[in-house]
């Protein structure tokens, strides 16, 4: 049976004390993650809001505008989904298929889902709510 000396106690003790330290880092940096993809989906929120209401004026769609709003509704869904931010991940690929074919769900779907600009930007707000709760800040 080998004997475990002061040298590999210290090892033991010095490779759990930087495991512990990558940990924290770890969860810091995923803390930062998913509050910026949170802040993100608000953005995305208020630049949409702000395309609808051109529409609404103008009468005329922008496909180039409808294009990109739909890569940022999906990036932020595929984000999310690494965060396993799973609820909010989905309402954003569904909001993503919508701009990349406006004619992709019917309403009946869309009003189960709970689609709205809205509901989405409150979803987002709620969860980096309870984050500050839960972490402090």
């Amino acid at each position: 049976m080998p004997v475990i000396t002061a040298g590999t106690l210290w090892e033991i003790f010095r490779h759990s004390y930087q495991w512990l330290a990558n940990l924290r880092r770890a969860k810091t940096a995923r803390k930062k993650e998913s509050v910026q993809a949170l802040r993100e989906v608000i953005l995305a929120s208020r630049r949409t809001t702000v395309y609808i209401g051109q529409l609404r004026d103008t009468g005329q769609r922008d496909h180039e505008k409808e294009a990109v709003l739909s890569e940022l509704w999906t990036r932020l869904a595929f984000t999310l989904e690494d965060l396993g931010l799973e609820k909010l991940a989905e309402k954003c690929k569904i909001k993503g298929k919508q701009w990349a074919d406006p004619a992709y769900s019917d309403a009946a779907f869309l009003a189960r889902a709970d689609n709205k600009l809205e509901t989405i930007e409150n979803l987002a707000e709620g969860i980096l709510a309870d984050m500050r709760r839960k972490h402090g800040d």
